[in-house]
């Protein structure tokens, strides 16, 4: 009998181990709030700051708008390229706006278009995953800031 169910003691301590240490992994990924919430103190900061102040912070790896697994950027609505990012510093005033996804979509494009014509909202996409093989479900948000010629996007994986 004892050997039957010797194994038991050691399957509750996975379990319990899992379980302290999945949510640990779930706390890891950021939320559509999260993003919703860094855009808006990202263009907040640009109106009461100004845009090189916006900028330094936005490309600070290590500062507010780089957490968990996203970051804020931003694109220069007229000039239609990135003017900060954080994780991506060579895409900072490259023209992106016929880039597409494996599916054909002109992700860059539609942020550009979101900002302009509804101030914010949602744009999925299909882009790779940091260690995965091939392109994953992501979602970005996009939010104008307000008189100015910027939009502040932040994005997760589905």
């Amino acid at each position: 009998m004892k050997k039957m169910f010797g194994w038991l003691p050691k399957a509750a301590v996975v379990a319990a181990l899992f379980s302290l240490v999945f949510p640990a992994f779930a706390a890891d990924k950021a939320t559509k709030e999260e993003c919703i919430g860094k855009c808006e103190a990202a263009a907040q900061l640009m109106e009461t700051k100004g845009a090189a102040e916006a900028f330094k912070a936005i490309n600070d790896k290590g500062g507010e708008f780089v957490w968990k697994d996203s970051y804020v950027f931003c694109l220069d609505l007229e000039k239609q390229c990135n003017a900060a990012h954080p994780i991506s510093p060579a895409l900072i005033g490259r023209n992106l706006m016929m880039a597409k996804d494996v599916n054909g979509k002109m992700f860059f494009a539609e942020f550009i278009s979101v900002a302009v014509n509804q101030g914010d909202g949602w744009v999925s996409y299909m882009w790779p995953k940091p260690g995965d093989q091939g392109p994953s479900p992501k979602i970005t948000y996009v939010k104008k800031v307000p008189n100015q010629p910027y939009a502040m996007c932040a994005g997760i994986y589905e």
